[in-house]
């Protein structure tokens, strides 16, 4: 199989671009492609350096330029190099202008300005970071996620995601022999989502991480029966408190991120319905 060299350019961070490869190819598998990452490109002398790295190996170039200048630039030396090019963002952005009916800024890195939303976001990797684990409970009132399941079901890597997207999360681990806080079971602002998995997978899991820090005892931490009992108190606890429930046995933690945030934003809209009551005479 010929390895395919996939330049990717972008005039900001890159991040948006490289969220849109890796999608794309994870439809394809066995693939040999080669990643080429050129971020913050911004300036004629920056771009001719990139261009003889086509002519070493060429392939395709995936881009999100809104500098017309640079932009045409690009286009023009990929075609005199019979290179393919592809703008990642042009069909969506040409879609958005014709439905909205304006022209889009062409600013580079906008989506990552520092505005309030960005100061948001900010807020909430301090909040989530200062809320791992169970640690201060007595501010979960403030969050606007609460993950709760027992140790190793994911719910560090998943808060931290559901952070960087903007959203104040605590999580706490489920174990039987200590109740959480009573406060758990009345917050009114939060949505609380535990997370569950499969026994037989989370003593894999478990027993992994016991060989990273070199423990090879056996303990009830991997043993199958007391892991199905763990399992059970916690399945028990979330339907007693109604509480919806993501199996992540087989999610990564970007599906079980979107999970997440499909629940809170189907309770937002639960909220702002109008609520009924009797009709005026």
């Amino acid at each position: 199989m010929a390895r395919l060299h996939l330049h990717l350019l972008s005039d900001s961070t890159g991040e948006t671009l490289e969220m849109i490869a890796k999608a794309a190819l994870a439809q394809f598998e066995d693939s040999d492609v080669e990643r080429h990452f050129w971020p913050m490109v911004r300036s004629r002398q920056h771009l001719d350096r990139i261009v003889e790295e086509f002519k070493r190996n060429p392939g395709l170039v995936l881009y999100t330029l809104v500098n017309e200048s640079i932009r045409e630039q690009l286009e023009e030396r990929c075609r005199a190099l019979g290179v393919k090019h592809v703008d990642a963002l042009d069909a969506v952005t040409l879609a958005l202008e014709e439905r909205l009916g304006q022209e889009a800024k062409g600013r580079p890195g906008r989506q990552h300005a520092m505005d309030d939303a960005y100061f948001a976001r900010v807020d909430a990797i301090q909040f989530t970071i200062a809320h791992d684990d169970g640690i201060g409970f007595e501010n979960w009132e403030e969050a606007d996620i609460v993950l709760a399941g027992v140790s190793r079901t994911s719910k560090t890597p998943t808060s931290i995601y559901l952070a960087n997207r903007g959203f104040k999360v605590a999580n706490i681990p489920l174990v039987v022999e200590s109740p959480p806080p009573e406060n758990l079971f009345t917050l009114r602002h939060p949505m609380v989502v535990g997370l569950t998995t499969a026994p037989e997978r989370l003593v894999q899991i478990r027993r992994n991480r016991l060989l990273s820090l070199n423990e090879t005892a056996e303990t009830s931490y991997v043993d199958g029966e007391r892991v199905r009992s763990e399992v059970s108190f916690a399945r028990r606890m979330f339907a007693d408190n109604g509480w919806p429930v993501i199996d992540v046995t087989r999610r990564s933690i970007e599906e079980t991120a979107a999970a997440v945030i499909r629940l809170h934003q189907e309770r937002e809209g639960r909220d702002r319905l109008p609520q009924t009551g009797p009709k005026p005479i």
